[in-house]
């Protein structure tokens, strides 16, 4: 329903949230992924707001009946805002972890520095499943709110708020609320339970230690880029917070998605560097060994992943 009389205009509302966003300078061209979700649809109202020269692309991944219906949602938003629009479809692959690979198809279907609708809400289910997986600082730092996620410091309570100012009626994704996907239980059985148990919402605390979390991280990193993670001797005589950054750091990099190995992994490695073990795996067959002092990776036997370690 758009703005009721006596309440705030949407030119007001959009003015108060663009406060919190991190937007590029206006003007410039601007690539918005937009899903026809409220997050995604206010992300798109609020970069044409800023005063930029917007695409929106909606990702088709062919994975439900109505996906020609939410892309026209989409281009009727894009047409009356004044953005241009692309469709764009793809196919996810086979295997396990459907979240994962369509999130994957997707990320590889948009141009590099294209902006996300991620909220404030996004961020609290990120910490907590980067908890639950093992993450060390660098993972429970999650996502940074910058030009690419320009309005991580909203809530998904203001982003369906700003849509219904604006008469759009979003997309409900069922997807969403499919208790398969350990998000959704994040999303709707643990944060409820953690503002219950904390009497309080806990979605600002958890963002607040994401932070926290990246600030001490990137502390760290600048301390532990002059370690060679490489040199055994120096990895096990050095600061065990600096080693684990640098082995960390030294995985992702050669990760083909450059996604951080989780604190078990890191473990292993020094450990091997302690002469504690001989070798230590580090996903996708690949290991981590030591000769002559040195640490080196080692690929699958069979060839399979030229790329890196997971």
């Amino acid at each position: 329903m758009p703005d009721q009389p006596g309440g705030p205009t949407l030119g007001d509302r959009i003015e108060t949230l663009l406060e919190r966003c991190s937007f590029a300078p206006s003007g410039e061209p601007l690539v918005c992924a937009v899903s026809g979700g409220a997050d995604s649809l206010a992300l798109l109202l609020l970069a044409v707001a800023r005063h930029h020269d917007v695409t929106a692309v909606h990702v088709d991944h062919g994975l439900r009946d109505r996906s020609d219906a939410e892309a026209e949602v989409v281009r009727s938003a894009a047409e009356r805002f004044g953005a241009s629009f692309r469709s764009v479809r793809v196919v996810v692959g086979e295997g396990p972890n459907l979240e994962a690979r369509a999130r994957a198809a997707r990320y590889q279907a948009l141009p590099g520095g294209a902006c996300t609708g991620h909220t404030a809400d996004d961020q609290a289910e990120t910490v907590l499943l980067q908890m639950v997986r093992g993450a060390g600082l660098e993972g429970i730092a999650a996502m940074r709110a910058d030009e690419r996620r320009p309005i991580l410091r909203l809530r998904r309570t203001e982003t369906r708020a700003l849509c219904a100012a604006a008469g759009l009626v979003p997309v409900e994704d069922p997807s969403n609320d499919d208790p398969r996907f350990r998000r959704n239980r994040v999303r709707h059985e643990v944060i409820p339970l953690l503002d219950d148990v904390a009497g309080r919402d806990v979605v600002p605390l958890l963002a607040r230690l994401a932070d926290h979390a990246r600030d001490a991280a990137e502390h760290l990193a600048v301390e532990a880029d002059a370690l060679d993670p490489t040199d055994a001797a120096a990895l096990a005589a050095a600061p065990v917070t600096l080693a684990r950054v640098a082995v960390r750091t030294w995985l992702r990099s050669c990760s083909p998605d450059r996604h951080p190995p989780d604190t078990a992994t890191v473990e292993r490695v020094l450990a091997v560097a302690r002469l504690e073990a001989v070798g230590a795996d580090v996903g996708r067959g690949w290991r981590v060994a030591r000769t002559v002092g040195r640490l080196r990776l080692e690929p699958p036997s069979d060839g399979a992943d030229t790329l890196g370690p997971a």
